[in-house]
């Protein structure tokens, strides 16, 4: 069995977060809770308007989307709550263990009608917080989801009207990034082909092939993010069409970090320290360093200072190599195969 390290152990415990929340999120969160604090106060006569602050909190999100998928949460989650507060109330009174009864049977609604994980929480916490602060009454109850409601709103509006979020921008940098590596990778595997290994060199750049997943996935959900972001959003008019490029790139260049990690695979499982030698493998790698050449052209990046990117193609034409000596011909036949695919992907873009 496994024993947990004592780093894994202590990132479980920990209660701080590895990036902080966009200031601005923080001031719009602050300024929802002031304005649903003092409009509930003024529209809704009673107890201070604990629920408005708490729903206009809960609402402003990193996206509109999800502001909107929170406040029915919340609206749902407190209408249930709190008439089932009430109806226990009216029935045994405002005993502290109507208050527990309240919330259990409150979880068991939830279950029964297969109500979302947020909501149920909210269900209960509305249940409990109603006969805790206050008498569980019909106009009690019903002034509490006014005041949800009115909280729930002012979060969804100040959300979209101050700046409303759009996470193009992280976007685009994980895509980029996407790019350079695969660019990076591709490379690294032609100088692998061009020079002699030694079995820690091939570690290594197995190593970091296999690290484009991590990449990849990152990008992806970098572009979910991004279009959840656009949704219900008033800026999300020139911003689409920019995300929409990105979800080709990643479309089309994700079988390219497969075909990359899989040929860097096979040298590292059938590498001889001849294969240097071999003009077949000589002209692969040349293919290699041309496909990268066409992977940074694709996704518009700078080569470095060491590299110039053409603004034309360089991987145009099929490949085509002499027979390759019998102690090489497995190794050669796989990275064809790849290249092949890697060939045709940068292909179809200029033809």
């Amino acid at each position: 069995m496994r024993v947990p390290s004592t780093r894994a152990m202590r990132e479980s415990f920990t209660f701080r977060a590895a990036r902080r929340v966009p200031l601005l999120q923080v001031a719009k969160s602050a300024i929802a809770i002031v304005a649903a604090w003092l409009l509930a106060g003024w529209l809704v006569q009673g107890p201070p308007p604990i629920f408005a602050a708490i729903a206009a909190l809960l609402v402003v999100q990193p996206s509109i989307n999800q502001s909107f998928t929170r406040a029915v949460e919340r609206s749902v989650g407190v209408i249930f709550g709190v008439v089932i507060a009430a109806l226990l109330g009216l029935v045994f009174g405002s005993q502290p263990w109507v208050a527990l009864l309240s919330a259990g049977v409150a979880l068991l609604v939830a279950w029964a009608a297969r109500i979302s994980p947020g909501a149920t929480n909210q269900i209960a916490i509305s249940a409990l917080l109603v006969l805790a602060l206050g008498t569980a009454t019909p106009n009690y109850a019903l002034d509490r989801v006014l005041e949800t409601l009115i909280g729930a709103v002012i979060g969804i509006v100040v959300n979209a009207v101050l700046v409303p979020p759009v996470l193009v921008p992280p976007a685009r940098v994980k895509v980029d990034v996407l790019g350079r590596e695969l660019a990076a990778a591709l490379e690294r595997l032609g100088d692998a082909l061009e020079t002699p290994q030694t079995p820690a060199s091939l570690e290594g750049l197995l190593l970091e092939a296999r690290l484009l997943r991590p990449v990849r996935d990152a990008a992806a959900d970098a572009i979910r993010d991004g279009a959840d972001s656009l949704a219900l959003n008033p800026r999300s008019g020139r911003h689409r069409t920019e995300l929409a490029t990105m979800d080709g790139l990643l479309e089309r260049f994700s079988p390219v970090v497969t075909q990359t990690i899989g040929m860097t695979r096979a040298v590292y499982d059938g590498y001889e320290s001849t294969i240097v030698d071999e003009p077949a493998v000589r002209a692969i790698a040349e293919q290699l360093h041309r496909a990268a050449h066409d992977v940074r052209l694709a996704f518009a990046l700078d080569a470095g200072p060491e590299r110039v990117v053409d603004e034309e193609p360089a991987l145009t034409r099929p490949l085509q190599i002499r027979t390759p000596s019998t102690a090489h011909w497995v190794l050669v036949g796989s990275l064809l195969m790849d290249l092949h695919r890697v060939h045709e992907t940068l292909r179809d873009e200029t033809t």
